[in-house]
């Protein structure tokens, strides 16, 4: 008889791409799924056996757009139950090192990178971008970048990104809404190239400093596509429709029935956040999108910006520091339609745009648990247990099986054309990988708010990582490193 090195008892066992959801047994050797058995079986036995009785076990969480880089914030991440976070919208350049450095320091959840236009561009610009996403954000408002590149210099950029491809990029991730200057030929290049090398793009939208930004941004990108014929990703479309959501559903849907290959994600709260140097919260276009300085917090301070003159002041001081920026008020009951109907449309992942942790290094680790002097955005640590939380539980719009797909299968599926290891994830099947959580429906909760915005979700009582766990018994294990790298293959 054979013995597996887990056997998991008694759980609700939901894998969205069957549709299968009973309760049942999940046996993992060697980071892989070996069987999953409907009402339970004697046959199984493993060196461990976990008793899920009462609780719900599902394919691990993919995040798409995660800036977490640093340990901790991670280790949020793998307590709101993700298994794989993945840095898709900004993107990285020098994929063989980027890939070298996660794993020579260990990370407790799976990870991987686009190839990032933004850096890539600001390369060719004469900008130093070794440090990768720090080097963005400080150089987020360096007029260097922001103008048109001559096509000697739109050659050397797009060379760059195919090179990037080439060593296992999972894509194209274009930041166009922090470069307005940028021709509109240039992204018809950019999707061209994503078309030629069967990549996908992941797109923050241009921001025009007006209301309906998200709605002509989303525009430009479904021409993109149109044109191309490329996978074109949008991003946290919450955040960059806001309140055209609906007119851009419009949109996609149409691109859709045409059989363009166009992807959104959402997240489930009603600010975002970004360097505060970017170009669209310059006082002018804020007002001119209908939004003030009060919608802004310096995250360094805490501090909600009051005056023109004084986000002009922080914006030359430190441009890439954190801020918090409302689109949407929560507390609204019309603001609170516009995101939601911007989660729930159809095929929406979750996603949750993690941010790194302020102050912050890449390479340090504050410790565990996370100091309270640190900050950050709240959805850093709490974007899946909310909506596990939130959607499913107190306000039942989503149903629980619903919700788990749009966690999982729904992003893997963005992923699996470009990536073969996609195609074993977001599945609770015999040969699928081990990531998987186990978590109670009726306690999982987020913690994390913007006054107290590192507190880790609770509820998951096991995180799984390659067969792994990352969380046993509610509690995070804090020498597990099991995550391995997500490539792209060409």
């Amino acid at each position: 008889m054979s013995e597996h090195d887990v056997v998991i008892r008694g759980g609700r066992i939901i894998d969205p791409e069957t549709g299968f959801d009973a309760v049942g047994d999940v046996a993992i050797t060697g980071g892989r799924i070996d069987a999953v058995i409907p009402g339970g079986s004697t046959g199984l036995h493993g060196r461990e056996e976990w008793d899920a009785t009462g609780q719900v076990v599902a394919p691990g969480f993919i995040d798409l757009h995660s800036h977490c880089a640093d340990p901790a914030s991670r280790r949020l991440q793998v307590c709101d139950g993700v298994t794989t976070a993945l840095e898709l919208e900004a993107g990285m350049l020098d994929m063989s090192g980027a890939y070298a450095r996660m794993a020579e320091h260990g990370s407790p959840n799976n990870f991987g990178y686009s190839a990032s236009w933004a850096l890539a561009r600001m390369s060719v610009c004469g900008i130093d971008v070794s440090a990768g996403l720090p080097a963005f954000l400080a150089n987020i408002g360096a007029p260097a970048w922001h103008r048109e590149l001559s096509d000697r210099e739109r050659g050397r950029m797009l060379e760059m990104l195919r090179r990037e491809l080439d060593d296992g990029a999972l894509g194209i991730g274009v930041l166009l809404g922090y470069c307005r200057e940028t021709p509109g030929v240039e992204y018809l290049e950019v999707a061209g190239l994503a078309a030629e090398t069967a990549s996908p793009t992941y797109t923050h939208v241009r921001d025009l400093g007006r209301p309906d930004s998200g709605l002509l941004g989303a525009i430009e990108v479904v021409a993109a596509a149109l044109d191309s014929g490329a996978h074109m990703h949008l991003c946290h479309i919450n955040s960059t429709s806001v309140r055209a959501v609906d007119r851009v559903h419009a949109l996609l849907d149409e691109a859709r029935r045409d059989g363009l290959r166009v992807t959104t994600e959402a997240y489930p709260y009603g600010s975002g956040a970004t360097g505060i140097g970017a170009q669209f919260l310059d006082p002018a276009e804020l007002a001119a999108s209908g939004r003030s300085p009060s919608d802004v917090v310096y995250l360094a301070t805490n501090e909600r910006i009051a005056t023109a003159e004084r986000l002009v002041e922080l914006r030359a001081q430190d441009p890439g520091g954190l801020a918090i920026v409302e689109f949407l008020r929560e507390e609204s009951p019309d603001d609170l339609g516009y995101l939601t109907r911007a989660l729930l449309h159809d095929d929406t992942a979750v996603a949750s745009d993690a941010m790194p942790l302020s102050p912050g290094d890449p390479a340090r680790d504050v410790g565990w648990p996370v100091p309270a002097s640190v900050t950050t955005h709240p959805r850093t640590a709490g974007t899946f247990a909310r909506i596990l939380r939130w959607y499913v539980r107190e306000l039942q719009i989503l149903d629980l099986t619903e919700a788990v797909r749009r966690c999982t299968l729904v992003p893997a599926q963005i992923l699996e054309a470009v990536s073969s290891d996609m195609r074993r994830k977001g599945r609770v099947q015999a040969g699928a990988d081990a990531d998987l959580v186990i978590f109670d429906p009726q306690t999982v909760t987020d913690r994390a708010t913007y006054s107290s915005p590192v507190e880790p979700s609770t509820g998951f009582s096991y995180v799984v990582v390659n067969g792994t766990p990352v969380v046993k018994g509610g509690t995070l294990q804090l020498n597990a490193l099991p995550g391995l790298p997500v490539r792209g293959g060409r």
